[in-house]
């Protein structure tokens, strides 16, 4: 699915769109007042004051209408530069632009409008040459804003849409928003039992047994590959005294976002992320620089505080497991063990079936720590060691954590859509603030480097991911139930079913049963709609042979083989982590 934002031709043409969006609505509603219109990656939207009036469905269809007639009069969209004073002059009687006149900047000498025919915005674009361009659009949804994100403010009337320049495009990229709907990790978090959320715990998610067992699957699968890459592991208390963070600088750059609590009348902060206590580990014990690199893992529980309008599901939440790890290292160790890390991760997506391309994110503007120097040396780093690897990486400036630069993997899901998850983080500031050493081959103490990096980026945010990414039908190695039992009818087929789980579950198959008194058909459906990978059907013919019948998840064909050969296919199949037998 592509990203509108991302894309100059698109997001150029979906601004347009907005702005013939925003004439239509004026000339439907002449007392309509407009806020902001900006491209987003799913197309654009536009806010507006519209009084009282709440939108309908029945008003989009309206809009749409009227898009489409200004659309075929084609009206060429023309750019006019004004001074401030005029701007002010011009927008008099709109608020709304007078708000974001008055925060332009006093050096912004011109402020630039665009006129389509009887419709003027103030915009510094650019836009299309007509409207003609913009007739192939559709509008999505529609939803209340507060004006400027304030609770505080009015409500005004998000209407979202999206443009393309053919309708092929347009229909294409439509099918692909009803295939992601279908694919929607909290609707089919519920159908197949995995999470819940509570409203006693907005943000904070209940992982249910189905979703425990693929949790589980996946961290084991986490502490299995890291030890083959020579990770140790700790786990460090979710709650430390504000000294400390204080000390990590997490106090004065990331406070808002943090939970805090009285202990003995000193305040406590539950941890926002792992990396302090991280350094207080490495600071227990004398290091040498033979030790080095020194991997350390940790599956830590983080409380961040989000907004409650920004929660959605798995993919933004008040609490998360990061699959952190810090990695001390001599400073000329730094290639050598980014490009070893690169491979690491490039190996852990492969596993299922997830690409990715990958960000430098260099220093932020203004909240950092640390020397320009530090920063501008340790980005080099990162971009040397990333092209070494193999990867050409895409800047992007002053996205960087407060501490250090990084490289953020980008992931494209089956869809095409983009999720950022892995990240490594370079980071020479922290060690020096922690007063981290090693003794050097001369017995003098040095100053280490350190890694911070996540795979997964967070456990439940992954999850989510993966819902979407395999539809709810999981891999047979991931699925948290592999085969379904249905005996035909269970008054002469119950026995052999349950001699059969016995088996599977001997030789470590999740299994179910279906012992319940319904029709085989309407049983076979349920197994579908449950995105079971493999289904037994057991009748007569099987009871007789001593074998068993299956069918894979998506095909109605069955295949009958004897128990050992199913079982030898089926471990095979999980061992190699494969999608099916």
């Amino acid at each position: 699915m592509r990203n509108i934002k991302e894309d100059e031709k698109l997001n150029v043409l979906n601004h347009s769109c907005a702005h013939l969006m925003a004439q239509a609505v004026k000339h439907l509603y002449p007392n309509a007042l407009f806020w902001v219109g900006p491209v987003i990656e799913e197309g654009f939207y536009y806010d507006i004051d519209l009084g009282d009036k709440v939108i309908t469905e029945e008003d989009l269809d309206k809009i749409s209408k009227e898009m489409k007639k200004i659309a075929k009069d084609g009206k060429r969209i023309v750019r006019n530069e004004i001074s401030k004073s005029e701007a002010l002059e011009q927008f008099k009687n709109d608020p709304y632009k007078l708000d974001l006149i008055n925060r332009m900047d006093e050096n912004e000498v011109t402020i630039s409008t665009y006129t389509q025919g009887d419709f003027t915005d103030l915009c510094r674009g650019p836009h299309v040459e007509s409207v003609k361009e913009c007739k192939h659009f559709k509008l999505l949804k529609f939803s209340g804003a507060y004006f400027k994100g304030d609770s505080n403010n009015k409500v005004l009337q998000r209407i979202y849409g999206v443009c393309f320049p053919t309708e092929e495009e347009l229909e294409e990229h439509l099918n692909l928003l009803e295939e992601a709907k279908k694919r929607d990790h909290k609707k089919l978090g519920k159908e197949l039992d995995l999470f819940m959320i509570s409203e006693y715990g907005p943000g904070f998610p209940f992982f249910l047994p189905k979703g425990m067992i693929l949790r589980n699957i996946l961290e084991n699968f986490w502490y299995e590959e890291h030890t083959k890459e020579g990770y140790e592991f700790i786990k460090t208390p979710i709650m430390l005294n504000r000294e400390l963070w204080e000390l990590s600088g997490h106090w004065y750059n990331y406070r808002e976002n943090m939970y805090t609590s009285e202990i003995d009348d000193k305040t406590f902060a539950i941890k926002p992320m792992n990396c302090p206590g991280g350094m207080l580990v490495y600071k227990n014990s004398l290091h040498s620089y033979k030790d080095l690199p020194l991997r350390i893992g940790e599956l830590g529980q983080v409380h961040r505080h989000e907004a409650s309008g920004a929660l959605n599901g798995l993919f933004r939440v008040r609490t998360f497991t990061q699959d952190d790890a810090h990695i001390f290292m001599r400073e000329d160790q730094i290639e050598e063990e980014v490009i070893r890390l690169i491979s690491f991760i490039d190996r852990m997506y492969k596993i299922f079936g997830l690409t990715y391309d990958i960000e430098l994110s260099t220093r932020p503007l203004e909240k950092y720590i640390g020397d320009i120097a530090i920063w501008d040396k340790s980005e080099k780093a990162l971009e040397d060691a990333c092209h070494k690897s193999g990867h050409d990486c895409k800047i992007n400036p002053g996205d960087g954590a407060f501490y250090g630069p990084k490289l953020d993997f980008h992931i494209k899901d089956s869809l095409g859509r983009v999720w950022q998850c892995g990240t490594i983080q370079l980071d020479m500031n922290l060690p020096e603030r922690f007063d981290l050493t090693y003794v050097d081959s001369n017995g003098e103490k040095k100053r280490p480097v350190m890694l911070h990096r996540v795979i997964y980026g967070s456990i439940e945010r992954f999850i989510g991911i993966l819902i979407e990414h395999y539809a709810g039908a999981f891999p047979l190695w991931l699925s948290p139930v592999q085969v379904n039992i249905i005996p035909v009818n269970s008054e002469y087929h119950l026995d052999y079913a349950k001699k059969i789980k016995a088996k599977l579950e001997e030789n470590n198959i999740r299994v179910s049963l279906d012992d319940r008194e319904e029709k085989l058909g309407y049983k076979l459906r349920e197994s579908v709609l449950k995105k079971m990978p493999i289904t037994l059907i057991l009748g007569q013919k099987e009871v007789d042979s001593e074998n068993i019948s299956y069918r894979l998840y998506g095909s109605e064909e069955t295949k009958t083989v004897s128990i050992d050969e199913f079982i030898s296919s089926v471990k095979e199949t999980i061992n190699n982590k494969e999608k099916n037998i």
